[in-house]
């Protein structure tokens, strides 16, 4: 992945050491994972932060800062990752969580257009299995995707190089 591409849109690191709402963290935010963009650091923060985006609860972000900070990924992109889950995409994004945690126990479905957010913060149980489950997939494909995609960026450019040096060392004759 373009790591240019990456910091243009991610907050520095003195930004987010000024934010209050992670001055406990203060302490904690110096180790350089937390910061680097590497294959790893980025793979897992995107795992974090849309496991973190399927929890029907608030101050996410919040857990996926912990959560970066405990497994050592990068930070900025755990944090803003989170924020696939925004009032727009709730009712899809809990309702989906709510229909898969209440085929899982057996409950009788409700029809999606019956779903309002007070109805479902009711349904507690299947609502947290289900956005657990989803979250977990989520995860795991965005994971698995992050890394694919950061391994084919590689491939294409040593590609690239090869064929620039082939070009160079052995140029065609006419």
């Amino acid at each position: 992945m373009p790591r240019k591409f990456i910091k243009r849109y991610l907050p520095d690191r003195k930004s987010i050491h000024e934010t209050s709402q992670l001055r406990h963290f203060r302490p904690y935010l110096h180790h350089p994972c937390l910061w680097h963009l590497n294959r790893r650091t980025v793979s897992g923060a995107v795992a974090i932060g849309l496991f973190c985006a399927c929890l029907p609860m608030p101050m996410e972000m919040l857990i996926a800062a912990m959560m970066a900070i405990l497994f050592k990924v990068n930070l900025p992109i755990s944090v803003t990752l989170v924020w696939v889950s925004n009032p727009v995409t709730w009712i899809p994004l809990y309702g989906a969580g709510y229909l898969l945690g209440a085929k899982i126990l057996g409950r009788e479905l409700v029809a999606f257009d019956d779903m309002t957010m007070g109805w479902l913060m009711s349904q507690v149980v299947p609502l947290w299995l289900g956005s657990v489950i989803l979250g977990c997939l989520l995860a795991l494909l965005g994971y698995l995707l992050t890394r694919g995609l950061w391994r084919l960026h590689i491939v294409i450019n040593w590609q690239q190089r090869r064929n620039r040096i082939e070009k160079i060392c052995h140029p065609k004759e006419s």
